[in-house]
């Protein structure tokens, strides 16, 4: 049997498919990365391929398939392993196969097949080969014995813990793991592309964990996919931790250290353990506690904590006692808060961390302290932050406004109520105007995107009738308020993508609201994204996408450079460089000045566009200038007329606001017409299945409405 995928072939024996297909058991594979609940014959969990609150994710044993009737992915075992890890058919057979126990025989590929192999194939394969020669170094060498392993044992770390999380050491002569992967065959692009190896610019090469032990990062699958590395000197200008940088095959962001071996006991415990860094997960785990898993000191991300809500609801943070640390990190704790998760929080004693804490204590004895000191988060908070003011009015007030403002991120409406109510204890206040302020907080802050769904199941409709209708008649000389407002919009990414403006808002009682800085570009994409929203205008919609396409590759671009200037700054500390800095600013001529307009820069890349319509369009903007100057008579009283530059904190959200409610209102009127139709032809005085659609569909739609007229009131 062939399998084509990633623009390679493998061949596989049908009789090795027809005996994994027989052995498998389709709720334990996918219960290896989504907590199943068992509901009658069937299993039900949160769907891991969209976002959703209640359950539509079925899995069923007897028939061996899984089924969303939500966003409507459905398959088999082999078929969510592909979907859910992003494998080819050969390699989810694989990884099924090894998961039973049978091996998967595959024909060797030729040279030219292999060729073909893409980065993501080979750079997986080089982090295989590098965890491999880690552990080899520390395990079998004498620098990795009397360096590497000293370290861990110092740090209490077990031979069983060490091989368990494949810790391992790098040499530290400087390129020894780069000339021995090269000599195994791997490429030097993949070797770099993975950020394991840094090449100078003479051409030589410097491995980037160079004289460190590593911790592999390892994927929900059980895949290497990412390194830190922990520095053994103490000099103060070498960074104590370095990481794997952003690549195609790790995003920091989306993983969690330690998830692979928690991920049973998360689900099993129906709780997830939450602490900082590598060497806190290592030291509950040795002592006993497994449900528990690490940002690696990264801020916590809304793609982290959906990873952990596919396992449970329940998360217990663990702070050390700095209480610098701890404010730091709340930003964190309302993310987990708005994804309607449940968080207590743990505070270790003074001096302690999770690492410490774990190495002095048995399992039981962590237990019974975990469960004798959490707390929720809302009481966690409230007496962290008044303990700081005291009987100050004004910061008390302050703290009051932060705790209100967690308690407003709350999606669930019942449990907003309780935390308000014993805020409202904690704090000694008016009960009722606490719970006035969480639900006025809401109101301002909520997005209103309850028709978020129905404006792009609409949109899509209509985009297939207006290409069915261009396509038989076309439209001629055809403009509308729609069109005029895209253009407008589009002028204001072309000329102003690149700035930032505040934006002020207010509550419902026309309170004014902490003003918050927006960037231009990001947030008419973001905002017209998140509802689904596309320009209907083919010259603005190809303008508009060509537009969000350059700003993605601009944000990868300086995620690189990023990437290399550390690079360079750790040759630079390797080649004895006075600092890291240093040699990194050396190469820097530009100043300030020197530097191009960031919006030029974009509109020279658009002006290339392969449309003469649309490269006119670009033209038009550069060629632009703003022409608002001040009259002669009025000069003599007063220069100071705002040019369009200075108008975008109220221009550009206007525009924003003006043009949803334009699209809401178009697909009201439609939805209207049909209820009006749907209710003409029905034969019965109650309303038909589809007139209730249609209703719920406009009751949406207006609380969308309503949303958007609260948010942008001060400008509308």
């Amino acid at each position: 049997m062939y399998c084509f995928y990633r623009k390679h072939v493998v061949m596989i024996d049908k009789a090795t498919i027809d005996k994994i297909y027989s052995a498998v058991n389709i709720v334990d594979i996918v219960g290896d990365f989504v907590s199943l609940k068992k509901r009658g014959v069937n299993y039900m969990a949160c769907c891991p391929f969209h976002n959703e609150k209640t359950p539509s994710f079925v899995v069923s044993p007897a028939k061996g398939v899984f089924k969303c009737f939500g966003c409507g992915k459905a398959g088999n075992a082999v078929t969510f392993v592909m979907e859910h890890e992003n494998m080819t058919y050969p390699e989810a057979l694989k990884y099924v196969g090894k998961r039973y126990g049978i091996e998967v025989e595959e024909r060797e590929l030729s040279d030219e097949e292999k060729k073909r192999n893409d980065a993501y194939d080979s750079m997986m394969e080089v982090n295989s080969f590098a965890a491999q020669y880690f552990v080899s170094q520390l395990r079998d060498t004498p620098e990795g014995r009397n360096v590497g392993m000293s370290y861990f044992k110092e740090r209490g770390m077990t031979i069983s813990t060490i091989e368990k999380f494949a810790l391992g050491y790098c040499p530290a002569d400087g390129d020894s793991f780069t000339l021995k992967a090269l000599a195994a065959g791997y490429k030097e692009e993949y070797l770099i592309a993975t950020g394991l190896t840094i090449k100078r610019e003479n051409g030589t090469y410097y491995d980037r964990f160079a004289g460190r032990v590593i911790f592999p990062v390892v994927s929900l699958s059980g895949r290497y996919i990412a390194f830190g590395g922990r520095t053994l000197k103490t000099d103060k200008k070498t960074a104590k931790y370095l990481n794997s940088p952003e690549s195609e095959v790790y995003h920091k962001g989306k993983t969690l250290y330690g998830i692979y071996h928690a991920k049973k006991s998360i689900s099993q415990l129906n709780r997830c353990i939450l602490v900082e860094g590598y060497t806190d997960v290592l030291s509950m785990v040795q002592s006993g506690v497994e449900n528990v898993v690490a940002s690696s000191g990264t801020s916590l991300t809304t793609e982290q904590i959906k990873l952990i809500s596919r396992f449970t609801k329940n998360i217990t943070v663990i702070y050390d006692g700095d209480a610098a640390g701890i404010k730091a990190s709340l930003r964190g704790i309302d993310m987990i808060l708005s994804e309607g998760l449940n968080v207590r929080c743990v505070s270790l004693p003074d001096g302690e961390d999770p690492d410490s804490f774990a190495r002095s204590h048995t399992a039981e004895e962590l237990n019974d302290y975990i469960a004798a000191n959490e707390v929720d988060f809302i009481t966690f908070k409230t007496h962290l932050l008044l303990d700081e003011v005291r009987d100050d009015p004004m910061g008390r007030a302050e703290a009051i406004t932060d705790i209100v403002r967690s308690i407003a991120v709350i999606p669930d409406s019942i449990a907003r109520a309780e935390f308000a109510r014993s805020c409202a204890r904690m704090l000694d206040s008016d009960e009722q105007l606490i719970v006035t302020e969480v639900e006025r907080r809401r109101m301002s802050v909520t997005d209103g995107r309850q028709g978020g769904e129905v404006i792009r199941n609409y949109q899509r409709k209509a985009q297939i009738e207006q290409q069915r209708q261009e396509e038989q008649t076309p439209v001629v000389g055809k403009w509308s308020a729609r069109e005029e407002l895209e253009k407008e919009l589009l002028t204001y990414m072309l000329r102003y993508g690149c700035r930032n403006f505040y934006f002020e808002q207010r509550d419902a009682e026309g309170h004014r609201l902490e003003p918050v800085s927006l960037n231009v570009a990001q947030t008419i994409v973001e905002e017209l994204e998140v509802d689904g929203i596309t320009m209907t205008t083919p010259l603005y919609k190809e303008l508009f996408d060509s537009y969000v396409k350059i700003m993605r590759e601009q944000e990868s671009e300086n995620e690189v450079l990023a990437s290399e200037e550390e690079s360079a700054a750790i040759v630079a500390a390797a080649d004895g460089a006075e600092t890291a800095d240093t040699a990194v600013t050396d190469n820097v001529s530009e100043t300030e000045e020197d530097k191009p307009d960031p919006d030029g820069v974009r509109l020279s890349r658009m002006v290339n566009l392969p449309d003469a319509s649309a490269a006119s369009f670009v033209v038009d903007m550069m060629m632009r200038t703003d022409s608002r100057k001040p009259s002669k008579i009025w000069s003599r009283f007063d220069d100071n007329v705002r040019t369009e530059a200075d108008n975008l904190s109220i221009a550009v959200p206007k525009a924003i606001a003006l043009y949803k409610l334009e699209v809401i209102n178009g697909i009201i009127l439609s939805i209207s017409s049909q209820l009006d139709g749907s209710l003409a032809e029905s034969e019965s005085d109650e309303p038909s299945e589809e007139s209730l659609e249609l209703l719920s569909q406009l009751r949406a739609l207006n609380d969308t409405r309503k949303v958007i007229c609260q948010k942008y009131s001060r400008i509308l």
